[in-house]
C-alpha cells in the first residue's frame, strides 16, 4: 500500500507514512507480508495444519487464525499463560482467533520458554499430528522474503526508512531491500538491543541502526503520554496507531526530529506495520487501571 501522509517539519524535513496496515482488514501490515510465502510453502508441502505461538493479545495469533480460515488451513495456537484458559471471552484477540476456528492450547510461561526446543516440538507433534510450524511473531526466512517486498521503486527517494521492531523479521526484510543511500532505523518494542544479533542472522548490509530509547518501559507497556500522542495524531491525521509497535516508532521519530537527529532536507518514510486489532485489549487494560483510553475509530 502506498497511501502516504506527508508531514512537513522545520529544516525542510518531510515525513511520509506507508500504510501497510491497509493491505488486508484482518491480516494487516507485516503479518500479511510474513505469512504470504509461508502459506504458499504449507500448501506446497500439502500440509493442512498451521501451528504457531503467541501471547494474549498477539497480532500474529489473530492474523494466523484468519489466514487459516481464509485459505483453508486448520490452525493451532499455543498461547503463553495457562491462566488465560478460562478467560477467552474476556480477551478480544483470543476470542477472535477462536471464532476463526483456531484451536487454542494454553501452556505455562515456563513451558512456553521451551517453544524452540526440539523435544517440546516433538511432543506437540505427538499431540496434534503433522503441522506446518510458524515461529512466534512469524519470523523465518520466508517471512523475511515477504517483508523484502515492503519497499518498492516508489520509495527510492527516501533517505531514512523507519519501522517498529518485534522479533526482527520485518526490519531484516527492509534492510535487505533498502537502497545503498538509505538508512534503516528500527524502534524495538522491547527493552535492550539484544535483537541486533537476531537481525544479523538474516542481513548482510550495515545500513541500519536500532533506536532503543522509545520502548516506554518494555513490550506491551504504555503511559499516558503515549496514549495522548496516539489520540492527538489520530485527531490531526485520521491515521490510527497501535500502542505496542507503530505508535512508539512514530513518537520516537518526531522526538528525534525535534532533537536534530536528522539532517536538513531529510526525507523520512515510516512503515505502518498494522496491529490495530490490539487496541481493544489495550483499552480494557487501561480502563481497569482507570487510565485514559485510546480514542480512535477504525
Amino acid at each position: 500500500m502506498n497511501q502516504k501522509l506527508i508531514i512537513e517539519f522545520p529544516n525542510s524535513i518531510t515525513v511520509s507514512i506507508k500504510r501497510e496496515d491497509l493491505i488486508h482488514p484482518f491480516i494487516s501490515g507485516n503479518k500479511f507480508r510474513k505469512l504470504k510465502y509461508n502459506l504458499l510453502q504449507a500448501k506446497e508441502e500439502q500440509n493442512e495444519t498451521l501451528l504457531t505461538f503467541g501471547g494474549a493479545y498477539s497480532n500474529h495469533i489473530a492474523a494466523v487464525a484468519f489466514a487459516g480460515k481464509e485459505k483453508g488451513f486448520k490452525t493451532i495456537g499455543i498461547i503463553r499463560g495457562d491462566e488465560l484458559r478460562d478467560k477467552i471471552s474476556e480477551n478480544p484477540t483470543l476470542l477472535f482467533a477462536q471464532n476463526c476456528g483456531m484451536q487454542l492450547e494454553f501452556v505455562s510461561r515456563e513451558e512456553y520458554r521451551l517453544k524452540n526446543e526440539t523435544s517440546f516440538l516433538e511432543n506437540l507433534e505427538k499431540q496434534f499430528g503433522d503441522f506446518y510450524l510458524i515461529p512466534e511473531g512469524g519470523t523465518n526466512e520466508l517471512a523475511i522474503k515477504g517483508c523484502q517486498e515492503i519497499l518498492t521503486e516508489e520509495d527510492s527517494d527516501f533517505d531514512f526508512v523507519c519501522c517498529s521492531v518485534g522479533t526482527g523479521g520485518t526490519i531484516a526484510g527492509i534492510i535487505n531491500s533498502a537502497l545503498p543511500h538509505q538508512k534503516v532505523l528500527g524502534f524495538p518494542a522491547l527493552k535492550g538491543d539484544f535483537l541486533k544479533d537476531e537481525i544479523r542472522i538474516f542481513v548482510q548490509n550495515e545500513n541500519w541502526e536500532l533506536i532503543t530509547a522509545y520502548h516506554f518501559g518494555g513490550y506491551g507497556k504504555v503511559n499516558p503520554d503515549l496514549i495522548a500522542f496516539i489520540n492527538q495524531f489520530y485527531d490531526k491525521n485520521k491515521i490510527p496507531l497501535d500502542p505496542i509497535y507503530t505508535a512508539k516508532m512514530v513518537f520516537g521519530v518526531i522526538d528525534m526530529i525535534d532533537k536534530d537527529y536528522f539532517p536538513a532536507h531529510s526525507k523520512i518514510l515510516l512503515i505502518h506495520t498494522g496491529g490495530i486489532q490490539g487496541i481493544k485489549g489495550m483499552n480494557m487494560k487501561l480502563k481497569n487501571k482507570q487510565l485514559p483510553i485510546i480514542d480512535i475509530h477504525v
